[in-house]
């Protein structure tokens, strides 16, 4: 395992994150803080509670995961898209770098800024709202879980996508509504029975479900169901990165 060719790319990846601190870290923090005041300020005064949780802390983990995909994939796919737009993909290519240390630098970037942005909305979330955290454990596993599974989905989209609006794509049209409509703001228990069946179709109501379990012990599906289903993701995300390299889909034209 070549750790310097690792360390370089994490290190050059995270470089730009403070380059970019404007966008990378203060956007979302006040986008949240504009959630958490719209969500739970208006809506809360007329919703008190949500099986059993206030429902200005309810929407806490839903806030988080939105931002936690939002960001995981955007990072992801820019810092692998940039280099095969500049053409600098290669240089990296043709280094005795494997794909594994190409991946882990990469991805781990991705996920290590998506991370530290969770825990900055964390800590905004505290001044708006009481928190405790019933499972500290379980909420860091989904944490990092979730930010390496979608920091890998966003490494592919980054890949596939041979134009910026392509890039885009997916985490506007499918990511976004797929979080909005998976429990965000409402427990799917208050919706008709059959649109709380159509929902149980949605993945990311598992990761919602699962995380805001580990705060509150509230849960829309099993917790054992929710890892499971994260876990699919990323073996799914794992598999295709390898085929990518095995193959040198839009990587070798």
């Amino acid at each position: 395992m070549n750790f310097e060719a690792i360390k370089a790319i994490y290190l050059f990846e995270m470089a730009r994150m403070r380059r970019t601190l404007l966008q990378s870290v203060v956007s979302p923090v006040l986008s949240t803080s504009l959630y958490f005041v719209v969500f739970g300020a208006a809506i809360g005064g007329r919703i008190e509670e949500v099986d059993g949780v206030q429902y200005g802390a309810f929407i806490v983990p839903g806030l988080m995961m939105l931002t936690l995909l939002q960001n995981s994939i955007a990072n992801a796919s820019f810092g692998i898209y940039f280099p095969k737009f500049v053409g600098t993909i290669y240089e990296v290519l043709s280094a005795p770098v494997s794909f594994v240390e190409i991946v882990i630098g990469y991805v781990g970037a991705a996920a290590s800024k998506s991370l530290i942005l969770g825990i900055i909305i964390l800590a905004t979330a505290h001044i708006f709202v009481p928190l405790e955290i019933q499972h500290p454990f379980w909420m860091a596993l989904f944490l990092v879980l979730t930010a390496v599974t979608f920091s890998l989905f966003g490494f592919i989209i980054g890949i596939w996508a041979d134009n910026f609006e392509k890039l885009q794509l997916i985490p506007l049209l499918i990511v976004t509504p797929l979080v909005f409509l998976g429990g965000s703001f409402y427990s799917i228990d208050m919706l008709p029975p059959f649109w709380r069946d159509v929902t149980l179709f949605n993945p990311v109501l598992y990761l919602i479900s699962g995380f805001r379990w580990s705060f509150f012990e509230t849960a829309d599906v099993s917790v054992g169901v929710s890892i499971a289903m994260i876990c699919v993701f990323l073996t799914i995300c794992i598999a295709l990165v390898w085929w990518i390299f095995r193959t040198g889909y839009r990587l070798k034209a």
